[in-house]
């Protein structure tokens, strides 16, 4: 009997495996052009201004970075520690999906928002959440919601370890928010061009 299960079960968790990575949603092939996201994938501009709109957060400050956090990649993870080169170890954090939020954090965005039925691998969830992290940092440590370079330090270290300048000990990361801050003003320069025509669509 165990030997006729066994089969069956393997083959419908691994149709269940396929069915889930068939449902994740691929990465846009040009995220570095704002206008060719959208063309991509024109239900995200209406979900990205809702965001941008609800929390009075610029869209190019939230492409920026989910951009950074996570290249658009739905199931994003950190990579995890392997010992022997094949045994699986945990994962530098909980970090997951777009935004790259952590469980806690996650956790406390639904409890701010009440948007219960939130994922972290849903594109519409993750830039609101970043919508709602940013303008939390305005409140809480005065950061401009256009300011792309110190809320991003603010969305990576924390609001607190913002406010303390953890990330002064850190060049890597003050190179990293220069990034995102180029990468939200090119995304400014392309939707420029291109918003009128999304927003007509």
């Amino acid at each position: 009997m165990r030997r006729q299960i066994w089969p069956w079960v393997l083959g419908w968790s691994g149709g269940v495996l396929l069915l889930l990575v068939a449902c994740t949603t691929a990465p846009p092939r040009n995220v570095n052009d704002a206008c060719a996201i959208f063309a991509e994938y024109g239900d995200w501009f209406a979900d990205a201004k809702t965001a941008s709109r609800r929390w009075g957060v610029p869209l190019p400050v939230l492409l920026a970075i989910i951009h950074q956090e996570s290249a658009f990649q739905a199931d994003a993870q950190p990579p995890r520690t392997w010992y022997l080169g094949f045994i699986p170890g945990t994962r530098p954090s909980s970090a997951y999906g777009y935004s790259q939020a952590l469980d806690g954090t996650w956790e406390r965005y639904i409890a701010a928002t009440g948007n219960r039925g939130a994922d972290r691998d849903e594109f519409e969830d993750a830039v609101d959440f970043i919508g709602w992290y940013i303008s939390e940092t305005s409140r809480r440590n005065r950061v401009a919601r256009n300011n792309a370079y110190n809320q991003y330090l603010a969305y990576h270290e924390g609001q607190d370890g913002f406010a303390k300048g953890s990330y002064r000990q850190k060049p890597w990361l003050m190179k990293r928010a220069r990034q995102v801050r180029q990468q939200a003003d090119r995304y400014r320069a392309q939707l420029n061009r291109c918003e009128p025509r999304l927003a007509a669509q």
